[in-house]
């Protein structure tokens, strides 16, 4: 247990760097290629390169959820390190497609998307898995430290081109696999752990959900229309994304600072967070207008502002599956299939936009109610209190894992023992726990004796006490 903890806390930065890889492939290619377009008899459709990789990413989190229903050892296979594999060189052949066959027809397009969406989409819920590992603050961290790092190899890569570094960015997926084969062997050594108890109801759950799921696709619908904002098709898919990327890395560090600030009174939270990205997209609104000469339109910063939202919904769907105590995979499958249907969404509007407009410039009150759907969401769908909320149970969950470590490692429990031992603290009966395991009755309550004597108590209550010592001690550690 005591290795197995070290390693966790070793695997910080690799995950970091892992993820940042992951993250970096997708800037690169969907903000800094090309902006193509795709006719429809009389009708032009710009990004199209955009909306077809949302399309087959959409379709993967549809695909992995109906798995995880009707056929879950099939869906397994999805996760495993020869899968991983087959993701990295879909996704390195999907960023040389354009390179090799130049302009696109219905096939080309078609094949495009799928060699990179399908495979980014099952390689994000693969990540998801390996950073639901730890704690949430950990994960929070690996997210938003691994997406600033990625922005920030974009940047320089933008600001200071050379041929072999734009070739870099495309074989990115390869860095990225190998990093999360390595962090699976090294997890994959201990035993899996039992599967904590949810900290909310069921109903309190599905309530929360469906407000997040509402409030996520009107973000990803307000971002969506912004990324094909007055677009310009056979130029680069974003002029302004340098400046994107560099609001976007201020926006990582002050996040992390939020996060981890020393002084734990000067920590906002996974809200905090919320609330900063959020007053960056609405920045960006608002400021459409007055911004349009400069060399930070307002489009540039909504995108800056919702790539940080991006982080934020990532850590707190990480957050909710250990509250709920279900599959990384599964729920950020689900929030991210809301997040990009709304940006699918958000996209075509775009064009619809753009098709009516014959100056080809949108109207502002249009931006406006991209806007104003942000601002929606944010009050009254998936508001700052709900985050809040999220934030504080996260935080229970991850300071009762942590004493449950604690405990383990002090007392010198054996491996089934530390499976026991967080059902002990909750107070749950030798049959129930016996139930949870697959184990007999007779079995668990030796392993009791034996978790009472090791930890020099004497009785269930005695042990629960213990376990609200130890987590009371470090949070205020």
């Amino acid at each position: 247990m005591g290795t197995a903890k070290a390693r966790r806390s070793g695997a910080s930065w690799r995950r970091a760097l892992g993820f940042a890889c992951h993250e970096g492939y997708l800037y690169a290619l969907f903000y800094m290629g090309m902006n193509r377009e795709f006719s429809v008899g009389s009708f032009q459709v710009e990004r199209v390169e955009l909306l077809g990789a949302l399309a087959a990413m959409v379709i993967a989190f549809a695909a992995v959820l109906v798995l995880g229903r009707c056929a879950p050892a099939l869906r397994e296979v999805l996760f495993e390190r020869h899968s991983i594999i087959v993701y990295a060189l879909a996704l390195v052949a999907g960023a040389f497609v354009p390179v090799v066959m130049g302009s696109l027809q219905t096939d080309e397009l078609v094949f495009e998307s799928i060699m990179v969406g399908v495979p980014w989409a099952l390689m994000l819920l693969t990540w998801a898995r390996r950073l639901a590992r730890g704690t949430t603050e950990r994960a929070a961290f690996e997210v938003f430290a691994g997406a600033g790092i990625g922005a920030a190899v974009c940047l320089v890569t933008f600001l200071f081109p050379v041929d072999e570094a734009q070739w870099a960015l495309k074989l990115l997926p390869l860095a990225s696999a190998a990093l999360l084969i390595v962090d699976m062997r090294d997890f994959d050594e201990d035993a899996a752990e039992a599967r904590p108890e949810a900290a909310v109801s069921g109903a309190t759950a599905a309530d929360f959900s469906v407000k997040v799921m509402a409030g996520t696709v009107c973000y990803g619908m307000a971002a969506g229309f912004m990324e094909a904002y007055n677009s310009n098709p056979g130029f680069i898919s974003m002029a302004s994304f340098p400046a994107s990327l560099i609001v976007f890395v201020l926006f990582s560090a002050g996040a992390l600072q939020l996060l981890f600030a020393r002084d734990p009174k000067a920590r906002g939270g996974l809200d905090g967070a919320y609330r900063l990205s959020l007053l960056v997209m609405m920045a960006g609104f608002l400021f459409a207008p007055s911004l349009g000469g400069t060399g930070v339109p307002g489009e540039a910063i909504v995108l800056a502002g919702y790539l940080g939202l991006t982080c934020v919904l990532a850590s707190a769907f990480l957050a909710f599956s250990k509250i709920v105590a279900e599959d990384a995979a599964r729920i950020v499958a689900r929030g991210f299939l809301a997040l990009f249907c709304g940006e699918l969404a958000g996209v075509a509007l775009a064009n619809v936009s753009n098709g009516l407009v014959p100056s080809g410039s949108t109207p502002y009150v249009i931006v406006c109610f991209a806007g104003l759907a942000t601002l929606f969401a944010y009050l009254f769908l998936f508001t700052e209190r709900d985050f809040k909320s999220l934030s504080e149970i996260a935080r229970t969950v991850d300071y009762f894992e942590e004493a449950c470590e604690a405990i383990a490692v002090e007392a010198g429990l054996s491996k089934r023992e530390a499976e026991i031992l967080p059902f002990a603290l909750r107070g749950r009966t030798s049959e129930r726990i016996a139930g949870e395991l697959f184990i007999s009755k007779s079995t668990v309550d030796t392993h009791l004796r034996r978790i009472y004597t090791k930890a020099g108590v004497h009785s269930r209550q005695e042990l629960i006490d213990l376990g609200e010592r130890t987590a009371e001690r470090l949070s205020q550690n």
